[in-house]
Parts: structure tokens; C-alpha cells; sequence
């Protein structure tokens, strides 16, 4: 069984509070990119977990990353041997680590079916895993887990995701949020919401990677439709009306600044 784990993005995050258990209340609009990290998977013996790709170092190769731990929550009647073609950035903000746990899910469900309570097993894992398992565009509420559809008017919009191969923790940038409550979503289509959004995170992570600064001027100098950065950074993204506009800004990025990774695609 081969599945792509899907690069997740928000285009919109929004940070309402802080609750006792050290998580934040956040209302955000999750969309995916048809890239990301790949894995195959193999019946075996027992379970087990091999990375590969360009930031496989990144990871622990061991049964402490979170494909080994969407394996140990998930029944099953055989053993599976996995390889994790890690291709997205690690603490990147586009929830790679998530993503891979969700395509393991899927695995799994094609292969054996998922138990009834799999959200539950899922949102075990974090917060963004849920959503990431049906890798749709979907508004998130409460930990990001609180999930509701919303019409997709964003298909096939064309993306370009930019990092500048800095690891990025989330907690401390969540941790430096000032707290202040700066309103809810916008109402409207999705359209509207990525328009009319906003990232709170973007001002305590540039504080800690100033070059997230750097990537959205040059980014904003493409001409974007929008352009913004991903959950606590330090990956930013720039969103187009065609495919020929997206490939001539990454040409231009490339030029620039030949040490930021990048990544093409189209929404979901």
C-alpha cells in the first residue's frame, strides 16, 4: 500500500486563548496540498518504521515518531512494515509529523478497516491528525480538533510552499502569543476566510526566524493571490490563480535565494 501524507496548511489561524491544560483555544482553516511525504507500507511479521528522503534525519527512526505511534493505537490482525519518505521539512508548520500519522490511517483502513472511534485515537496523537486523515479542507475549532466541512471553492489553486530550513518548535511559539483575542474567523466562503484571515502566530515566530520575514516580502513580491505562513512557521505559503504564475515566482524565489527549500502543488 503506497499514500501520500498530504502537506497541511492554515490558511487562516486564528488564537482565541489560553486554556489551563497548556493548550490554546484557536479557530483555523485547514487546507492540503496534493504533495507531501509518502509511505509504503507491507504486511509483516511485526511492525516496523524505516526513513528515507532528504529530511529523514530530521526524525527519529524508531518507534518515538508518530507513523510507529498511529501503529500502536490502530488494531490490527498483522504487522506492518513501513517506509516514511520524508520529503517535507521537520517543524515546519505543515504538520508533516501529523500528516504521516493520518496516512498510516488510511493504510489501515483500506487494508483492515478503522475502529469506530478513530477520531478519538487520532486527536491522541495531536491535535492536527484528525483533520489530516481525510486531508480535507475543513474549519477547526477548540485544540483544532472540533471539525466542520465548509464548501471547497479552493480546488486546484495553485501553491507554492517556501522554508528557510529552519526548525521550528510550535510550543514556543505558541508560548509567546501576547493573548489577546483578536476576533474569531471571517463569515463567508472559504475564498473570503483565506482573504480576509489572518496568521497570530506570524509575529512570534518571525521574533525567533527572522528570515519568515524574508520569505513573505519576496513572496509578496510574486503577485500572489494570497500569501502567508503555515500554523507556527517556519514554512510560508503563496497561493495563485494559475499554475504559469506559480512557476514563474518559484523561478524568481530560486534565484534569489538558493538556500530555502520549496515545494509545488495544487490545493485539494
Amino acid at each position: 500500500m503506497k499514500e501520500t501524507a498530504y502537506a497541511k496548511i492554515n490558511l487562516a489561524l486564528h488564537v482565541r486563548a489560553r486554556r489551563e491544560d497548556g493548550y490554546h483555544e484557536i479557530e483555523t482553516l485547514f487546507a492540503f496540498v496534493n504533495a507531501g511525504d509518502v509511505l509504503v507500507a507491507r504486511a509483516s511479521q511485526q511492525d516496523r518504521v524505516t526513513a528515507v528522503g532528504a529530511f529523514a534525519s530530521g526524525i527519529e527512526d524508531s518507534f518515538d515518531n508518530l507513523v510507529a505511534k498511529a501503529l500502536s493505537v490502530l488494531p490490527r490482525p498483522q504487522g506492518l512494515d513501513v517506509t516514511l519518505e520524508k520529503n517535507l521539512p521537520v517543524a515546519a508548520g505543515l504538520g508533516g509529523g501529523s500528516a504521516d500519522a493520518a496516512a498510516m490511517f488510511r493504510i489501515v483502513e483500506q487494508m483492515h478497516g478503522l475502529p469506530d472511534d478513530w477520531p478519538r485515537r487520532a486527536a491522541q496523537l495531536g491535535a492536527d491528525v484528525p483533520c489530516c486523515v481525510r486531508s480535507e479542507l475543513a474549519i477547526g475549532r477548540g485544540t483544532g480538533t472540533q471539525l466542520e466541512p465548509i464548501e471547497n471553492d479552493m480546488t486546484g489553486m495553485a501553491v507554492l510552499l517556501v522554508n528557510p530550513r529552519t526548525a521550528l518548535a510550535t510550543g514556543p511559539v505558541f508560548g509567546a502569543w501576547d493573548g489577546q483575542d483578536r476576533g474569531g474567523l471571517p463569515e463567508g466562503s472559504a475564498r473570503q476566510i483565506a482573504r480576509e484571515g489572518r496568521n497570530d502566530l506570524r509575529a512570534p515566530a518571525i521574533a525567533r526566524c527572522p528570515a519568515i520575514a524574508d520569505i513573505l516580502s519576496a513572496l509578496g513580491e510574486t503577485d500572489p493571490w494570497i500569501c502567508e505562513m503555515s500554523g507556527s512557521g517556519a514554512t510560508c505559503f503563496a497561493l495563485y490563480e494559475s499554475d504559469e504564475a506559480r512557476d514563474r515566482a518559484a523561478e524568481a524565489i530560486a534565484q534569489a535565494e538558493q538556500n530555502w527549500w520549496m515545494m509545488m502543488g495544487k490545493l485539494r
